[in-house]
């Protein structure tokens, strides 16, 4: 367990600033606290075929002949596609509207390299250009970040990828309880001293303390969430986003990370598994922030590297592919379904062809989620999709 503030991002203006003063006009206005966006990366790249199952194709079950899930053990969404069944504790998401899946997510002239492909994806570039900064970084760079938008975010698994960038306030944390130690070890100086490079950096400092502090201190405060989640890596990470939103933590964008889906050799019990464990820290997240009355202003979005081929390999898994389905989830969705299945009789080297670029799905949630101006030219202009109810 570790507990780092990234110092190129130190909170400039948070500090200890109170969440009530840093509310951003629009939703002061409205009265209510602020939306929180939650990413759920799926890293290693999720089998998307064997996710959302497109059971009715004949030519599903003929490319995987040992990886296929039986037709009677699909949980059918439409007449065409249908859930593993592992994902059954997201059923009652799906059924009340709270669910809705974006299929044949990806970009055109898709990567297979694991860390080029998962840049593209936090930085919202096109295949031929390499960026280093976040996606939601180079938006309120480009925007100014609107009126809805606070532009801090909490990285609770994984890398700060879509965070990366000095336009995001970012706090790494691995474990909140350690906040108070961490605080209390961050001490600063009141004496001006001589060298202003040695200022800065206690400056820096102090602000660090004053986060911390002010996180803890919301943490203490909050009345404990008794709904339970499973003692898994991502259950204990939704967990502590729950208690964070739960306890109106100043933060717009909180990221987890499941790992393990490179499933390059007997993935159908290993997949299986990760589903479950997916579908049981979600359905036990959406319960804690019901509980907490934090349902209607959360968003969770589910990304990754790619999807997986649509044949099955020798070693009874799948390799490194092209597009997949994603998975949004919150109290005020639309439900359904956004794009279309890629057809398994149009394939590309094997591969998927996407037809959903992934900066669409960005642009609709940075726009109809967190208030920042439509289409900007940081996420190619794409244009969003219909998104909220």
């Amino acid at each position: 367990m570790s507990f780092e503030i990234t110092r190129r991002r130190l909170l400039t203006a948070a500090g200890a600033v109170p969440l009530a003063a840093g509310l951003p006009a629009g939703l002061a206005r409205a009265g209510e606290a602020p939306r929180v966006l939650v990413l759920v990366e799926l890293n290693g790249g999720n089998d998307g075929l064997n996710s959302v199952v497109p059971y009715a194709d004949p030519a599903y079950a003929a490319a995987r002949p040992t990886l296929a899930v039986a037709r009677d053990r699909v949980l059918q969404l439409d007449a065409r596609l249908g859930l593993h069944p592992a994902l059954a504790p997201l059923m009652p998401l799906w059924q009340a509207r709270e669910m809705t899946l974006a299929l044949g997510v990806g970009y055109e002239r898709p990567n297979r390299s694991h860390f080029r492909s998962i840049e593209i994806w936090n930085s919202a570039s096109s295949a031929g250009e390499t960026l280093r900064e976040g996606w939601l970084h180079r938006v309120v760079t480009e925007t100014g970040g609107g009126t809805d938008f606070l532009p801090r975010g909490i990285v609770l698994g994984g890398p700060e990828g879509p965070l990366s960038g000095p336009a995001m306030t970012t706090v790494v944390l691995r474990d909140p309880r350690q906040l108070s130690r961490a605080a209390a070890l961050l001490k600063g100086r009141d004496a001006p001293l001589a060298n202003p490079a040695l200022a800065h950096i206690l400056a820096e400092r102090a602000r660090m303390q004053g986060a911390a502090r002010d996180i803890a201190r919301r943490l203490k405060d909050a009345p404990p969430l008794t709904t339970e989640f499973p003692r898994t890596a991502l259950g204990r990470q939704l967990q502590q986003a729950a208690s964070l939103i739960a306890a109106g933590a100043p933060a717009s964008v909180i990221k987890v990370q499941h790992s393990g889906y490179d499933t390059h050799a007997r993935q159908a019990e290993a997949h299986a598994a990760l589903l479950g464990e997916l579908a049981a820290g979600l359905a036990a997240f959406r319960a804690a922030m019901i509980e907490a009355g934090a349902w209607r202003r959360t968003l969770v979005m589910t990304y990754a590297e790619f999807g997986r081929r649509v044949a099955e390999n020798a070693s009874g898994g799948s390799d490194h592919g092209t597009a997949a389905p994603h998975f949004l989830l919150g109290g005020r969705l639309q439900g359904g379904f956004l794009g279309e299945q890629p057809p398994l009789g149009n394939l590309e080297g094997g591969d998927l062809k996407p037809s959903l670029d992934f900066r669409r799905l960005y642009a609709a949630v940075a726009g109809d989620w967190l208030g920042l101006p439509p289409a900007p030219a940081s996420l190619g202009r794409h244009a969003p999709l219909p998104l909220i109810a």
